[in-house]
């Protein structure tokens, strides 16, 4: 437990830090939105490519992985879809509460799996993550505009324009290429890489908003319970009925277990989703994983 602790305390180290340089101003209030649009567009694709463009695709484990993962996501919409009947959430509402329990967030993901498992984690998670990006960012959109219609359009456009898709893609192509990256082109972007994850941690606090959990304190509750407790719940026991790997079990329940994603608000801002809920329930679970996270991890490594 110990060297778990020491191994994401660091994480949320910087997630605290990111959230006090916003408050003191510095070094601006403008630094963050191109902080995170430099992070989004280049340095974590480049992550991505990286791992996928070396990852072992012949792991004999990947194809119980990939039904796993899309297994936990699909009995996971299911639950949503039937909570949405019995409640009548319209369609902004249950966008909202769709993102947080469904997105997860990937710079914290990674930073963990990283600590955690090193290269050789890092390699199968971006796999996970080849799958789990396109369906989620499709389901939440879907969700979003579920009493609009949903268009192919409106689904394919999301995931086109996705960056983080667009690295995954590319990066399972070169693999299956067996074209070697040519002369310092691993070095590049492996330099791109490692500036990504702090990156990516420090911009996730300077976007949380405490002023924003004031307003709906059960549902912020039971959406923060589902994504936390539940969700790696059933990560666990698909995890066990698939007999996964003890390291694909761990990468598959932490997935699972992440807090939502900060860049759903702003989709759901798009959308014209319920923006203020959306931004309550990523501070919440990003201050409440602090302590779900370690405690999980440490019942699995036990």
């Amino acid at each position: 437990m110990f060297e778990l602790l020491t191994a994401l305390w660091p994480l949320f180290a910087l997630i605290v830090g990111g959230y006090c340089l916003r408050r003191i101003e510095f070094p601006s209030e403008a630094f963050w939105p191109g902080a995170e649009r430099i992070n989004y567009f280049v340095l974590f694709p480049a992550l991505l490519f990286n791992s996928l463009a070396t990852a072992p695709l012949n792991n004999p484990a990947l194809p119980r992985l990939a039904l796993a993962v899309l297994l936990g996501l699909g009995l996971a919409w299911g639950g949503l879809l039937l909570m949405r009947r019995l409640r009548g959430w319209p369609a902004g509402r249950f966008g909202a509460f769709t993102q947080g329990i469904l997105r997860f967030n990937t710079y914290l993901g990674l930073a963990a799996v990283g600590s955690l498992f090193g290269q050789q984690g890092l390699a199968v998670a971006a796999l996970m993550l080849a799958l789990m990006v396109p369906a989620v960012n499709v389901l939440s959109v879907w969700a979003l505009s579920a009493e609009q219609g949903v268009s192919v359009r409106s689904l394919a456009l999301p995931i086109l324009k996705n960056p983080l898709i667009l690295a995954c893609v590319l990066g399972t192509l070169y693999n299956l290429s067996d074209l070697p990256l040519p002369g310092g082109t691993d070095r590049l972007l492996g330099l791109l890489a490692a500036a990504s994850l702090p990156l990516g941690l420090l911009c996730v606090g300077a976007a949380l908003r405490p002023e924003q959990l004031g307003g709906e304190v059960s549902a912020l509750g039971a959406n923060s319970c589902v994504r936390l407790l539940l969700m790696p719940g059933l990560a666990w026991a698909v995890a066990y009925v698939m007999q996964l790997p003890p390291m694909e079990s761990i990468l598959l329940v932490l997935f699972f277990a992440l807090p939502t994603a900060p860049t759903a608000y702003v989709l759901t801002r798009q959308l014209g989703g319920d923006s203020q809920l959306m931004a309550g329930i990523i501070t919440l679970q990003t201050l409440l994983a602090a302590l779900s996270l370690p405690l999980l991890l440490g019942l699995l490594n036990g």
